[in-house]
């Protein structure tokens, strides 16, 4: 029988090596499937540490233009719900001017309706003043404060900018975020420009005795509250059909972030079934050798000494 002799201290040396790398081995893998990922540090591939760089950058921007989408989208709302307050408020003072046109009313009865007339205009100018999800003039476009203010004369004066803002929503898309207080108000009464709050002001008035034929005044004041009426009407399908773009961006952007997170998984992420696979190879052989070992190392050359 012949007898190999090995070095003890190499053996030794060699063992823990080979077991140390099978342990190091092992960690890795169950270090990946804890977390599913594939890389610990850009060194264990280069090329794909960076392009997860680059799509971890366009995740933060696409958290940044979701994030203006849904603002945009708030405020849009909102201005389409006050729309649609305003839109039943003037109907209301078009059937009360009705009402007052009719020559079966005193003059005190048409007092009373102009006081009721005289509350739709204190309503709508607060509508005209409500807040974007910012806490803006939500019609006064860049102006932060109210859009509007009653002066001296009890009528309402705009206060806010000619424009509203617009809204970045990524990939060089934007949307005006709202409308302007004269674009709900201004309307066109037979040819003539007119102010849709300041024929409600002037209706009140004139039904509260500043008309010397009070229900001609009504009468004369129909034209341009239907006027409004449509105008409102007008301005709230542009709001829908910008709402309805927003849900369009909204949609792609969702999108795109899951094919971000798809490339993601691909280039960065572990596979699950074939890491559990290799890792319970590497348990196996790590175990062998560590048997193997503890064998080895009990063995004395005497016991083969006959």
């Amino acid at each position: 029988m012949s007898i190999y002799g090995t070095g003890t201290t190499a053996f030794y040396a060699k063992s823990r090596v080979d077991m140390t790398a099978l342990r190091k081995q092992a960690e890795k893998m169950q270090g990946q499937l804890s977390t599913g990922e594939r890389l610990e540090r850009a060194s264990d591939d280069p090329v794909a540490a960076a392009r997860l760089r680059t799509l971890s950058r366009a995740d933060r921007l696409a958290e940044v233009d979701q994030s203006n989408t849904n603002r945009a989208a708030g405020d849009l709302g909102l201005a389409d719900a006050a729309l649609t307050s305003m839109a039943n408020l003037v109907t209301r003072a078009r059937d009360l001017a009705i009402q007052a046109g009719s020559e079966t009313l005193n003059d005190t009865q048409r007092a009373a309706i102009g006081i009721e007339i005289e509350e739709i205009h204190t309503q709508l100018v607060a509508l005209a003043n409500a807040r974007d999800t910012g806490g803006h003039a939500l019609f006064g476009g860049a102006a932060t404060g109210d859009a509007y203010e009653i002066d001296g004369t009890g009528y309402a004066a705009y206060l806010g900018t000619a424009a509203s803002g617009e809204i970045d929503l990524g990939d060089g898309q934007t949307v005006i975020r709202s409308i302007t207080g004269p674009a709900i108000f201004g309307i066109d009464v037979d040819g003539t420009p007119a102010n849709l709050l300041n024929i409600v002001k002037d209706l009140s008035l004139a039904l509260a005795g500043g008309a010397a034929d009070t229900a001609q005044a009504a009468r004369d004041a129909l034209g341009g509250l239907t006027a409004g009426i449509d105008n409102i009407a007008t301005n709230q399908t542009v709001l829908g059909a910008r709402l309805v773009w927003l849900d369009f961006v909204a949609e792609r952007q969702t999108d795109l972030g899951v094919m971000r997170a798809a490339e993601e998984a691909d280039t960065g992420g572990v596979d699950i079934a074939d890491t559990m696979i290799r890792l319970q190879e590497a348990m196996t052989v790590l175990e062998a050798s560590q048997a193997g070992f503890t064998r080895l190392s009990g063995m004395s050359l005497f016991d083969h000494i006959g």
